[in-house]
C-alpha cells in the first residue's frame, strides 16, 4: 500500500520507518545524518507539518502527522 504526502509524492508503507509533528524538530537538527530531505510541499517551508521518515529518505509534508499516521493504518 502507499501513502501519499502531498503535492504528487508517495511512498511504500512498508518503507515508513516513523511519521514524526515537524514541530518537535528544531532547524538545527534536519538534515539527518546521511539523509537529505525531500520536500513534498508547494507552498514553501512555513506549510512543512510533518517529517516522514523512511529506509531511505526523509520526506517534509504539508499534511498534518496524525492524519498521515490514520492514512498508513501502521
Amino acid at each position: 500500500m502507499f501513502l501519499h504526502l502531498g503535492s504528487g509524492y508517495s511512498v511504500r508503507t512498508k518503507e515508513i520507518v516513523a511519521i514524526f509533528d515537524y514541530a518537535l524538530f528544531d532547524k538545527k537538527s534536519l538534515p539527518l545524518p546521511g539523509k537529505e530531505p525531500v520536500s513534498c510541499l508547494e507552498d514553501g517551508e512555513d506549510s512543512i507539518k510533518s517529517l516522514v521518515l523512511t529506509e531511505k529518505a526523509v520526506y517534509l509534508s504539508a499534511i498534518s502527522s496524525l492524519t498521515l499516521k490514520k492514512r498508513a493504518v501502521l
